[in-house]
């Protein structure tokens, strides 16, 4: 009779855990429902701006962001994070400008806003238009939505279909531009050297075995020797049939094609790409598009640029708003005024070099370009012994650092590095040189296929063609991030650092000269790292304290983790979110 019983409780209970998972799937649901009719349906209209105030005879700054996602990926920047770009922009005094206000300005001479901005996204996807149009209307900004046309009337609903596009354009905030007809591979290796050929990107949904490829419209198809399979008039008629294709489409699909044009991939053409290829692009670009943003790295296009070799920075979605900044300002030579966060978190720190932003558990460290950031803790001298705990979160390819016992004056420290998945210490005396203490290589970083950031793709010289198949660099992938959770310290003239709980370091003797300083922070980018010289360190729930015995609690010098009723929202909003993700995927 008890096991009926117990039986019958668990049926229960199991019944009420069911009904309760369904009411909380079907509540996410009308969120997310709501959500997509107000980014689909409830929009806005946008405003032009007062053109007659417009002075500005330079230029202007052109960002291109592959895509948009509810959270961030590899790929795609989060909602948040993009919300929180074009906020800056805008406090900047950033204004966006149509594609006709690029060509007034190039063939008619007239002026742009003083702070230009021209903002596009690229590959056409459905979830960008979905997250941007909401800060397009915040903002009031123009945006180009660029596709692919084979994309066009197909069954992936990843994609916006022309009916989608065509809607977009009705209240003024989307333009309409390309990629171009398909994205399609050649000339393909693999990691062990053998040659695949041609590839259409569907069929080679990961590059995570692939060594070497090349865009459709890039070179000549080529064997495994790397010799050219087609003749010039075969390439030339392959190529222009692309171009002819896609013409077809848009002008059947939206009735015109669009003017922008951004092939793929950036600076390769007009820039070392095999002449012919490169002749028969142009005279194809030229007669479909008015403008082709050719190239990438740069963000500022000036007075002197040609409209078929425009520029513009395609931001990586793990840039901190700072960092974005801090890019416009290398590229424009204009001041930004950097994004600071918590004002009060803020005053306990003294800027150094870069830009700091305390953003509620982390304290993100933008470097300037090809330079350190520093912040220094204030008061921090006072204290001879010193704790430290955080967890360090920025990029694995990067350097950030911590300072002890650093003085200012004689520019003497004890340092702490974490740098490309190494911890290292050094100590550097009064007038001396950097004396490297120890080096330990950290436990295995893991990442995804999908995350795999390298760009592969390139030109083929002739140097390249004789000796095949070029390695990529090595060491980690640009864009992996890793939280690294460190211990720290500092007692008399012993350290002790254990990393994610392990001890590495147990009372490492420090020089005894050494006894005043206070701590600081640093962020260095890694020249592993060829395409961007900014780096951000990030620093979570970091605590820096004055250790003691245990015979009192220990001093808190600063703290920006959560606690009481914020760690408790914070908790409960991950598991909100997640609980989203997890019926987005899942539905």
């Amino acid at each position: 009779m008890r096991g009926k019983r117990s039986a019958a409780l668990d049926y229960k209970k199991k019944d009420r855990r069911k009904k309760i998972r369904t009411v909380w799937q079907l509540a996410i649901l009308l969120l997310v429902g709501m959500i997509v009719y107000q980014a689909v349906f409830d929009t806005k209209q946008y405003v032009q701006a007062d053109t007659t105030q417009w002075q500005n005879q330079k230029g202007f700054i052109a960002l291109s962001y592959f895509g948009v996602g509810r959270n961030g990926t590899p790929k795609l920047i989060a909602k948040e994070l993009l919300d929180e770009h074009l906020k800056a922009l805008r406090k900047q005094g950033y204004v966006t400008i149509s594609q006709q206000d690029i060509l007034d300005f190039y063939q008619k001479n007239k002026p742009l806003p003083d702070k230009a901005l021209f903002l596009a996204f690229e590959d056409g996807r459905n979830d960008s238009h979905l997250f941007a149009q909401p800060l397009l209307e915040k903002y009031n900004y123009k945006a180009t939505a660029l596709t692919y046309a084979n994309k066009m009337g197909n069954s992936d609903n990843k994609f916006l279909q022309p009916e989608d596009l065509l809607r977009m354009q009705e209240k003024g905030f989307w333009e309409m531009g390309t990629n171009g007809y398909r994205l399609t591979y050649i000339n393909i290796f693999d990691r062990d050297g053998t040659f695949i050929g041609v590839r259409d990107e569907n069929q080679l949904p990961t590059k995570n075995h692939v060594e070497y490829y090349n865009h459709f419209l890039m070179d000549f198809i080529r064997d495994q020797d790397m010799i050219p399979v087609e003749n010039r008039t075969q390439m030339e008629g392959r190529i222009t049939h692309d171009y002819q294709l896609m013409k077809d489409i848009y002008t059947e699909q939206l009735g015109s094609v669009p003017r922008v044009y951004m092939i793929m991939h950036a600076n390769t053409l007009y820039q070392g790409m095999n002449r012919l290829v490169s002749d028969v692009n142009d005279a194809n670009i030229r007669k479909l598009f008015a403008m082709h943003f050719n190239r990438e790295g740069n963000v500022y296009n000036s007075r002197d640029e040609s409209l078929y070799n425009l520029t513009r920075v395609q931001p990586a979605p793990y840039w901190s708003t700072n960092h974005l900044l801090m890019k416009i300002q290398k590229d424009t030579q204009q001041k930004m005024k950097f994004v600071l966060g918590d004002e009060n978190q803020a005053k306990q720190w003294e800027r150094m070099s870069g830009a700091e932003e305390f953003k509620d558990n982390r304290l993100i460290l933008t470097s300037p370009p090809s330079e350190n950031g520093q912040i220094y803790l204030r008061d921090s001298e006072n204290y001879k012994d010193v704790g430290f705990t955080a967890k360090l979160e920025g990029n694995v390819v990067g350097k950030q650092a911590i300072y002890l016992r650093y003085d200012r004056k004689k520019n003497s420290f004890i340092r702490l590095t974490l740098e490309n998945n190494e911890l290292k210490l050094e100590e550097k005396k009064p007038g001396g040189a950097v004396k490297e203490l120890s080096k330990t290589k950290l436990g295995e970083v893991h990442w995804k296929p999908e995350d795999l950031a390298y760009d592969k793709a390139t030109v083929y010289t002739k140097a390249q063609t004789e000796a095949g198949a070029p390695k990529e660099d090595e060491g980690y992938p640009i864009n992996i991030q890793q939280s690294r959770l460190l211990d720290i310290t500092l007692r008399d003239n012993q350290l002790s650092v254990a990393v994610d709980k392990q001890l590495l370091i147990d009372k490492q003797q420090i020089d005894a000269t050494m006894e005043k300083g206070g701590l600081a922070l640093e962020a260095q980018y890694s020249k592993q790292n060829k395409k961007d010289d900014i780096y951000d360190a990030i620093f979570t729930d970091m605590s820096v304290f004055v250790p003691t015995n245990g015979e009192a609690s220990d001093a808190i010098l600063f703290k920006n983790s959560y606690s009481g009723w914020d760690e408790v929202v914070h908790v409960s909003e991950k598991a909100f979110h997640a609980a989203i993700d997890w019926v987005i995927e899942t539905f």
